[in-house]
């Protein structure tokens, strides 16, 4: 029977706040790989070669507490900080978003939201594959019902959670499986054709990381079904890289409107103004549109 081991601490980088940085990281609340307990412990199926555990994180003081099932949950630990933004700087964000003043209240709103990451390459490169051109609600309920159908699923008392499928389980299902789950015929060729390059080696997160961010784009967009949009999505939530933002979003620019107020935004002009952290902006509009700010 699996339970928790004893606590572990992780050090974050003040300000910081969990909740906020789980919502930027989950998105919706029909998420079945990242659950918000009822009160607000974050729930994570992780998966390696040596199986799938539940791991629990939740606020203490000025750090995190982790627990997790199985044997040396601390080899979970690395995974964590990379998913919940631990140790990132955001001074130079907080710096520049107070030069524009709806923009100063949102920051100030959101004060210790940190960058979530995917912890792979691959559940990056699976999630903007999926989200393309649908609204994020669709988009989101096929990707439930795939990750419910190839995912292992680990519970604890009340607390289930499914572990996102490697992508050697993509390329190992049916296409029956995948169109029952509503992905379209377009969609599994690209899905599977991303999940052959990180099988095969064809593409790394190590390879990306010695990239700057204008090569890498490219190099993603190499991979059959990821673009522009795409791989700009992967290098900000999979990789982290705030250098980067994802444009000719309608989503965006309706958030952009919403937030601000202003009916029209010149995107370039203000990404020009937040430099090598407009990716923060990202979250910012996301959990503002969640959070009706």
């Amino acid at each position: 029977m699996k339970r928790f081991g004893a606590a572990m601490t992780l050090p974050v980088q003040a300000p910081y706040r969990l909740d906020l940085t789980a919502d930027a990281l989950r998105r919706l609340a029909s998420n079945v790989v990242d659950v918000i307990g009822a009160d607000g412990t974050l729930y994570r199926a992780l998966q390696d070669e040596r199986g799938a555990e539940l791991v629990a994180v939740r606020s203490a003081g000025g750090a995190i507490e982790v627990r997790a099932t199985g044997r040396n949950p601390e080899r979970w630990l690395p995974a964590i900080a990379r998913m919940l933004g631990t140790q990132v700087d955001l001074k130079n964000w907080y710096a520049r978003a107070r030069t524009i003043p709806w923009l100063a209240r949102l920051a100030s709103s959101l004060r210790g939201l940190k960058p979530p990451r995917y912890p792979t390459l691959w559940e990056a490169l699976a999630h903007s594959i999926l989200f393309q051109q649908i609204s994020i609600h669709a988009a989101a309920a096929i990707m439930r019902r795939v990750v419910e159908r190839l995912g292992t699923t680990v519970g604890l008392e009340e607390v289930r959670c499914v572990a996102f499928p490697p992508p050697q389980r993509w390329l190992d299902v049916s296409d029956a499986v995948l169109r029952e789950a509503g992905t379209s015929a377009n969609k599994i060729a690209h899905l599977r054709s991303a999940a052959a390059a990180v099988v095969e080696g064809d593409i790394s997160e190590r390879e990306l990381e010695q990239l700057p961010t204008p090569e890498a784009a490219l190099r993603l967009c190499a991979i059959r079904g990821i673009g522009p949009w795409s791989a700009s999505v992967v290098l900000l939530r999979g990789m982290g890289r705030l250098d980067t933002f994802p444009l000719r979003d309608s989503g965006v620019a309706r958030s952009l409107a919403l937030i601000s107020g202003e009916a029209q935004v010149d995107q370039n002009v203000l990404l020009e103004r937040l430099g090598d952290v407009r990716g923060m902006l990202y979250y910012h509009l996301l959990l503002g549109r969640m959070r009706n700010l």
